[in-house]
């Protein structure tokens, strides 16, 4: 029963989800909301379970002393810090907002602007001209790269305006930029579907946890 139960629960929310796509009426409007709402409700709970993981992970660095246990107390110490800062004295409260503002903003910021160094790591090493297909997204590349900046746009200015670098660039983006995004959305959609149907079928049973839910 164990195993049953859930596998039972999410066929029928999952049949529901399907069918309520179909028929346009107002009281499987309500219940679509309705789980909806209890959708955020156990997401709640996973939130706490992700925090209680977060503390015991980093706790243990902490008491065993394992490499980086460091950056492990200052992850708690902020973790029970701004918790408590905005329980106590709300998430309007000066405090609050400039820790946010001064500390949090800052760091995302910088983690975020670490990822252009793998970027261009990962693009010289894409942009090696060393087959048919790397050449053309070299071009590619530079054309696009050179149409959207001023520099770009003087070098080519003499030119007639279909051979002009901006305008190249916007039907790179456009036309065969788009129709590449589309094909990976379809097959993006495609592979949701059928993972969906796997789980709701009862097929894919992973997410039951132990040995596949076997």
């Amino acid at each position: 029963m164990r195993r049953e139960i859930p596998l039972v629960i999410v066929f029928l929310f999952g049949l529901f989800m399907i069918v309520q796509f179909f028929i346009p009426h107002r009281s499987f409007a309500f219940l679509y909301q309705e789980f909806n709402n209890w959708t955020i409700i156990i997401g709640i709970f996973t939130m706490v379970i992700g925090v209680g993981s977060l503390i015991t992970v980093h706790y243990s660095k902490i008491r065993f002393k394992k490499p980086g246990w460091g950056y492990s107390i200052v992850t708690i110490v902020s973790l029970c810090g701004m918790s408590l800062i905005g329980l106590i004295g709300g998430t309007e409260n000066e405090l609050f907002l400039n820790l946010y503002r001064y500390g949090l903003s800052p760091v995302t910021s910088t983690m975020f602007s670490l990822l252009a160094y793998f970027i261009a790591s990962a693009a010289y090493r894409a942009f090696r001209a060393r087959t048919v297909v790397a050449t053309l997204l070299l071009i590619s590349a530079v054309v696009v790269m050179l149409g959207r900046v001023p520099i770009g746009q003087i070098i080519t200015a003499w030119l007639p305006e279909w051979l002009q670098l901006q305008n190249i660039a916007d039907f790179l983006l456009q036309t065969p930029n788009v129709a590449a995004k589309r094909a990976i959305y379809i097959g993006v959609g495609l592979g949701v579907a059928a993972v969906s149907l796997k789980i709701i079928l009862g097929i894919e049973r992973t997410w039951l946890g132990g040995d596949g839910g076997k």
